[in-house]
């Protein structure tokens, strides 16, 4: 007997839609949608450093995807958040899953990244870094290397190591409909 099968699905007969939409949408796993940049400049990369429930570590300028944003929107937003620098990505190097246990609530969560590549631009007069950022390092590669266990994810290395490969792929690779960035009225 399958799993399936053996579920006894008659109280929800008379259960409405909405609600066990609703239900079974709460209960679905979803992973957490990131983005990061990853900046180079003169053989060094750009990283933040972010305080941290398991102290200061470091990252690549990172974030979450908000509703309505497309990937690559997202990694402007958060390079400027983190950096207080624009930031146009010009090329996606990876996508990448990983999965983390919080220190600090033991919670088990899976991380979806997209990271981009791109130009710094200009630093944005008056603004702050994001709350948790203390500042930014440039770094080597071997520095880096040698930084491991400070690390805040080990897709920091990875998305540089894919990036001193040569990969990159075109933005249009990921396709963002317009639904995503309409209101819910028009999409």
């Amino acid at each position: 007997m399958t799993h399936a099968a053996s579920l006894d699905l008659a109280p929800l007969a008379s259960t409405p839609a909405a609600a066990l939409t609703s239900k079974f949408a709460a209960d679905r796993w979803k992973p957490n949608t990131t983005v990061a940049a990853i900046v180079e400049r003169d053989g060094r990369y750009l990283l933040v450093e972010e305080d941290t429930a398991d102290g200061l570590r470091l990252n690549n300028p990172a974030g979450h995807l908000d509703q309505g944003e497309s990937p690559e929107t997202a990694c402007a937003r958060e390079v400027l958040e983190e950096t207080k620098h624009h930031f146009t990505p010009t090329a996606l190097v990876g996508v990448y899953m990983s999965r983390f246990t919080k220190t600090n609530t033991g919670e088990d969560v899976t991380y979806l990244r997209f990271a981009y590549t791109g130009v710094l631009g200009d630093e944005e007069p008056g603004a702050h870094y994001d709350e948790g950022i203390v500042g930014t390092v440039w770094m080597t590669y071997e520095e880096i290397l040698a930084s491991t266990d400070r690390h805040r994810t080990a897709l920091l290395l990875r998305g540089i190591e894919d990036y001193r490969a040569g990969k990159r792929y075109p933005l249009d690779l990921v396709h963002v409909h317009d639904s995503v960035v309409q209101s819910p009225a028009r999409a």
